[in-house]
């Protein structure tokens, strides 16, 4: 009977995980190694050793009502796309009320987790952590790591000859940079043209001399604001276009897509992406094109090699002067706390059952968070994984036996291992995934049901945004005001621009 659970991290799966567990009437402790909550959205002007924070200029890319914890709301006057501090001030609200950071040991590093040896029997682990020097070991009935996939730069030096033995300008990882001032007048390279590239040259466009971004794949560019002014996520990621993608032909629904992206501008004219690519990833960023459109930011292919000052490209051309290059490249997990024999169950998260649980583990007493990349909100995500584990832990669900789980993992693992700079080709669709583990949990909303009950919520589910507060309709964890927040949910988006009011009459 699982009743300790130690909870590695206290950032968004961390959080979501001990408020789980308390409702489950399970005992979380959380061990973080900073001094506060928050994980990577904790800001510091400085790069802590060891931890990875966002820089100082970062927007989130999805909206605020596709983002909250399901049953905790942002404040209606929060804007619809959030900076880091108002989203920590969230994280703050919400541990606050419901009680969270009692739970919590800061400032305490865990330095192994290891399976007992009555493991087979008790699913036990020995836990053991650091804090102000003193070592300390610990019994838990049960470990939730939450601390995500971005953990170590990913710096793929050997990919670029000539970077480390002849180029004598700065290169640095993405996750050095804090702002834009260290890069006035300076002639930047960013390699890697993902949502943080694609920030980081529109950013450094506003200061440096000039800026290169370097791109090797085909890349569609969407915008946050949408149809009529309102956030992307909400007007797109619906049930109802969930069904499209699943009844028409993959082919069918890809061309409707890039026919749209077009139609905001023209991918191939600006050197971004053709419809004819097979390989391909989105990203989400405004002001990119008008940078490209504006000469402030010039796409340029795959770096080919590096010499003391120069770049030369695939295509044969070479740009000269470089003083800094910045690399955008990603980011790899690793659990060194781990052992080694539990280490090697999995090398990527689809070696996990439903990227969560090692299947070949005796006793399912070991869960994984936010090892996952979502077209939509990793926070939603995580804590709907964060429900169904304590589900698990707390014995009123179970996991199947291990061969089915083994079997399920072979199915959907992809044929060819991806370096992390290729995570965005292998994105799992939000509304697929939450709903698959929120029916592993018991609580995926059913339309058909609410049809006949409650038609105005029903409609609202299937043809609206596919808010988090929809998993709070039904089953364990039920909350009352979810009907409520899902009907209320583009007054709170419109709310905060009612800042002044226009007269239609005039």
């Amino acid at each position: 009977m699982v009743r300790r659970v130690a909870v590695i991290g206290a950032g968004v799966g961390g959080l979501a995980s001990i408020k789980c567990c308390l409702e489950e009437g399970l005992e979380p402790t959380c061990f973080e190694r900073s001094e506060d909550i928050g994980g990577l959205w904790r800001y510091t002007d400085s790069v802590d050793s060891g931890r990875i924070s966002v820089y100082r200029s970062v927007i989130t890319n999805t909206s605020k009502e596709m983002s909250c914890f399901s049953d905790f709301p942002f404040p209606e006057d929060f804007p619809s796309y959030l900076p880091h501090s108002l989203l920590m001030e969230y994280f703050r609200m919400y541990a606050q009320h419901f009680n969270l950071l009692r739970h919590i040991r800061f400032k305490t590093t865990v330095l192994s987790v290891r399976k007992r040896p009555d493991f087979a029997t008790s699913g036990q682990w020995e836990v053991v952590t650091e804090a102000n020097g003193v070592k300390e070991s610990h019994v838990f009935d049960a470990v939730i790591v939450c601390t995500g996939h971005y953990q170590e730069p990913y710096l793929p030096l050997t990919s670029f000859p000539g970077i480390k033995t002849h180029f004598k300008g700065q290169y640095l990882h993405s996750r050095e940079y804090r702002d834009m001032e260290a890069f006035r007048g300076k002639r930047v390279l960013v390699v890697g043209i993902g949502n943080t590239g694609g920030d980081l040259s529109v950013e450094l466009s506003h200061v440096a001399a000039k800026v290169f971004l370097s791109a090797r794949s085909s890349t569609w560019v969407f915008s946050r604001v949408s149809d009529h002014g309102f956030p992307f996520d909400m007007v797109n990621t619906t049930r109802f276009n969930h069904f499209l993608d699943w009844l028409l032909p993959s082919a069918l629904t890809k061309r409707i897509k890039f026919r749209r992206l077009n139609s905001w501008f023209n991918h191939a004219n600006y050197g971004l992406a053709s419809t004819k690519s097979s390989k391909f990833k989105f990203i989400i960023n405004e002001e990119l094109p008008f940078c490209l459109l504006s000469g402030t930011v010039m796409l340029k292919p795959r770096v080919k090699e590096f010499t003391e000052s120069s770049a030369l490209f695939e295509d044969g051309t070479t740009e000269e002067n470089i003083d800094v290059v910045l690399f955008a490249t990603g980011y790899i997990f690793s659990f060194p706390f781990l052992e080694e024999s539990v280490r090697s169950l999995f090398d990527d998260n689809r070696s996990l059952y439903k990227c969560i649980f090692p299947p070949q583990l005796e006793k399912p007493t070991l869960a994984i968070l936010g090892l996952i990349q979502l077209t939509g909100s990793l926070m939603v995500g995580t804590e709907m994984q964060a429900r169904w584990v304590t589900g698990i832990f707390a014995g009123w669900n179970k996991l199947p036996p291990a061969s089915r789980m083994i079997a399920d993992v072979l199915k959907k693992k992809p044929p060819v291992k991806r370096n992390p700079s290729e995570e965005e080709n292998l994105k799992m669709s939000f509304i697929g995934y939450t709903d698959e583990i929120a029916s592993c949990a018991g609580v995926k909303p059913s339309v058909l049901r609410l049809l006949l009950t409650d038609p105005r919520l029903a409609l609202a589910i299937f043809f609206g945004p596919c808010t988090p507060y929809q998993y709070r309709l039904m089953g364990r964890g039920k909350w009352s005001g979810a009907r409520d927040a899902i009907l209320t949910q583009w007054q709170r988006t419109l709310k905060p621009l009612r800042t002044r009011v226009v007269d239609d009459s005039s």
